[in-house]
């Protein structure tokens, strides 16, 4: 390979482990993905790692990435992270981690989400500030659940950080993140009152997907929740066309930061108060979210951040710990630190993007976007089961996370809880094989081992009924797999009604249905959400499309090129197309009625 080709790193920070894919930044094409595992631990509704596990991790992953995909270290330009949504990750001196990270799939904080969807004016004020009501998954239940249970641990807390935002911190001593994965926080949004105290992001407007400069000052797009923000996906710009994606730092309106004396791009440089802090308001186009200026005047709305003040300080969250919001996940941060570059074996010069949240990361893999498809379906098969869509206008639907996506449109979301995990585990006390089965033939099984997430039922346990002396193990394994896809089918009608969409029209029923993550390898998956979908299904060639998404991302840091249009040209979303088969409209049926009679007793 020539020393001369350009290769861009996308890093995968998952619940599970990190990968991180070495592509080539022309062609697309995956040189070679390195891996590392990650350690949950936790018991109950408890579910937690320790983040200094992810950094090595990821440098064990990035390291193995180069090697094999027998690359010089120079020809890497750039990198970006795309992580586990939700996480919470408190910081202390040093910016090293006070305790573990609480994880989207702990539930321990269900009782404080509860509470706090309570307030403010009830669920529906919270779906027009933030797009999304508090569930146990949010980021601001968890907070919550910190400082009723660990006081000591909030007290103590100099930073406050999701998962990707750490390791973009740690990559560049910069305290950023994108309006994604900020808006599965619960604190970040539109604001209070009529269209919104804020934007989701920037009042100066959102430049293009890729602009390596952030956006700053106080004026900007107007709209609830910045009416084509990263909060929801597809396009660039933000939705009034005003707006320019040049900073108004210190190097005047619309100019690129200037380089330090170290070389390295002060995207946002650390204040005087060292690595952690968001840095200066202006001073590297990306302003300091919630803190006051100099002049005196509120940045809230300022440079991508619309975090909402009266939800912050309902959680007594200091907006001072928190990271600068950049306009996307493609925008240049920084490059990466001494320390950082040591650590993955890399130049110092490699150019570090914002990142963002997994499920926005493999919405720019398969093309979502503006710049792509919008309103086209992906189910995601994994740890947990997702349903989204790229869409021009946020959903309130309180089922529903109205998340925004990277580059200016929106990523509703609905997620459950159980999905392979849950499948794997029914296969292992049958003693059977993933794929040694059959439909479930009267059997049901709501497989909702750690409570579920949509539908909201924190608190439930699996049920299984139906069960005859003639009952065949497969059969309850089959039923197993058939719950499980219920569910996330059952959350992607609801998602499409959201967005204005008729689940039964044939011109929406027809459209082919993305099928992605571990479990669209497998052939007992593929076949079950075809019987219950009565969809076509796409199912991508390519096994790392988070990952590939995030390298969309590093390389738009780079050349301002909109990363959903970087993805859609390297042709990462393409793949086998299945036709669907005739929908079991009985087993629906049977499984919607045991869930309707289950839920007020039985799984609550």
């Amino acid at each position: 390979m020539p020393a001369s080709r350009s290769v861009v790193i996308g890093v995968d920070s998952s619940t599970q482990s990190t990968k991180a894919a070495a592509v080539d930044a022309e062609t697309g094409e995956l040189l070679a993905v390195g891996r590392a595992p990650h350690t949950v631990t936790g018991t109950g509704g408890a579910r937690e790692s320790d983040p200094e596990q992810w950094w090595t991790a990821l440098a064990t992953a990035v390291r193995a990435a180069v090697r094999e995909a027998g690359v010089p270290a120079a020809s890497v330009t750039a990198i970006a992270v795309a992580g586990q949504q939700h996480g919470l990750v408190t910081l202390g001196p040093g910016g090293r981690p006070l305790r573990p990270a609480l994880l989207w799939n702990d539930t321990r904080s269900a009782p404080q989400a509860a509470a706090l969807a309570a307030r403010l004016g009830g669920p529906a004020s919270w779906l027009h500030r933030t797009g999304s009501v508090p569930v146990a998954s949010m980021t601001a239940a968890k907070w919550q659940w910190l400082r009723e249970h660990e006081p000591a641990h909030a007290a103590a807390a100099t930073g406050v950080r999701l998962p990707h935002d750490h390791l973009t911190e740690r990559l560049t001593g910069l305290a950023v993140t994108d309006p994604g994965d900020a808006s599965g926080t619960c604190w970040y949004g539109a604001g209070p009152g009529p269209g919104g105290a804020g934007r989701a992001h920037g009042s100066g407007g959102v430049g293009p997907a890729g602009s390596s400069d952030a956006v700053a000052g106080p004026g900007g797009a107007s709209g609830e929740g910045g009416t084509r923000d990263a909060s929801g996906k597809g396009g660039t710009g933000d939705a009034s066309g005003e707006g320019r994606p040049g900073a108004a730092g210190s190097g005047g309106p619309g100019r690129r930061p200037a380089s330090g004396s170290d070389g390295r791009d002060r995207a946002g440089a650390a204040g005087a108060d060292g690595p952690g802090r968001p840095g200066a308001a202006g001073a590297a186009g990306l302003s300091r979210p919630g803190a006051a200026g100099s002049d005196g005047r509120d940045r809230t709305g300022a440079a991508g951040g619309a975090y909402d003040p009266e939800i912050l300080d309902l959680l007594g969250l200091d907006p001072a710990l928190l990271p600068t919001v950049a306009p996307s996940g493609a925008t240049r941060v920084g490059t990466l630190t001494p320390a950082a570059a040591d650590a993955l074996g890399l130049p110092r010069t490699v150019v570090v993007a914002a990142g963002t949240g997994d499920n926005m990361a493999a919405a720019v893999g398969l093309g979502l976007g503006g710049a792509g498809l919008l309103d086209h379906p992906v189910v995601s098969l994994g740890t947990s089961g997702t349903v989204f869509a790229a869409t021009g206008a946020r959903p309130a639907d309180p089922g529903l996370a109205g998340f925004a996506a990277t580059d200016g449109t929106y990523l509703p979301l609905g997620c459950t809880l159980n999905c392979t995990l849950a499948v794997d585990r029914f296969a292992t006390l049958l003693g059977l094989d993933r794929d040694d089965t059959r439909p479930g033939d009267g059997v049901v099984v709501l497989p909702y081992l750690d409570g579920e997430r949509t539908p909201d039922l924190p608190h439930a346990a699996g049920l299984v009924t139906g069960l005859r002396h003639g009952t065949d193990p497969r059969a309850i394994l089959g039923a197993a797999y058939e719950g499980a896809a219920f569910t996330v089918l059952r959350a992607l009608d609801r998602l499409l009604a959201a967005c204005g969409l008729d689940p039964a029209d044939p011109a929406v029923r027809d459209r082919p249905l993305r099928l992605i993550g571990g479990g669209a390898r497998g052939r007992a998956w593929t076949d079950t959400v075809r019987r219950l979908s009565g969809r076509p299904l796409v199912v991508p060639a390519a096994d790392e499309l988070v990952a590939l998404g995030a390298a969309a991302l590093a390389l738009g840091a780079v050349t301002g090129t909109d990363p959903v249009a970087v993805a859609a040209a390297w042709g990462t979303g393409d793949g086998e197309v299945l036709p669907p088969l005739t929908r079991d409209d009985a087993a629906w049926q049977r499984i919607d009625a045991v869930l309707t009679a289950a839920a007020p007793t039985l799984l609550s």
